[in-house]
């Protein structure tokens, strides 16, 4: 298998969790895996990029401009900021609760609407909503795992999802395995209905 996949957003979103289970669910059907993070001020707020390259092809753990198959963008802004990253047949998954990040100027009146719109009329396009996805768990926190699940439920992600139950487990805390996986659940359901039911 051959896949690039950038995951993008504001630091405390658990945006690198969430790459670290992707290449280790990755790695556990046999691929080699390439990963990076640019993390900044992300303690701060600040942008967060992680980079995920899958497949022998992959001998840099950047992924060059016009090279992502798959942007999983925690934030809208952060989607459009990145967006250069994803090839002309890509895919996004973007959360439409914008989070302020450091790197938006003014930023007075930002609802990230205007990105959601421009996203969805230039790229195919999941939009999800972190709040609403998150509410039957108590937490927005939950949102990291539960976009794994979508993208895994679109097809997209490239890795079965068993295998990424199987390092959610192995990753987060025990406490905290039955409500990521069933974010993860609600995330797969919105993944397969191409659309989030709300």
């Amino acid at each position: 298998m051959k896949k690039d996949i950038m995951i993008c957003g504001v630091g405390g979103q658990g945006t690198v969790l969430a790459s670290k289970i992707i290449a280790a669910s990755a790695m556990d059907e046999g691929n080699a895996v390439h990963s990076a993070e640019t993390i900044g001020m992300a303690q701060r707020g600040g942008p967060v990029t992680s980079h995920v390259r899958i497949g022998e092809d992959a001998f840099s753990p950047l992924i060059p401009i016009g090279g992502a198959d798959l942007l999983i963008a925690f934030e809208p802004s952060e989607a459009v900021r990145n967006l250069k990253y994803l090839k002309k047949d890509g895919f996004v998954i973007v959360n439409r609760v914008p989070v302020k990040p450091t790197s938006l100027a003014g930023g007075e009146g930002y609802d990230g609407k205007a990105e959601i719109d421009f996203l969805t009329a230039s790229c195919n396009c999941l939009v999800v909503d972190s709040d609403a996805l998150c509410a039957p768990f108590g937490s927005s926190k939950f949102f990291n795992v539960a976009v794994l699940g979508a993208a895994a439920g679109s097809g997209r992600l490239g890795v079965a999802e068993s295998t990424v139950r199987g390092e959610i487990l192995r990753i987060v805390p025990e406490r905290f395995h039955e409500k990521n996986l069933a974010a993860f659940a609600a995330g797969v359901k919105i993944g397969e209905n191409g659309h989030a039911d709300q």
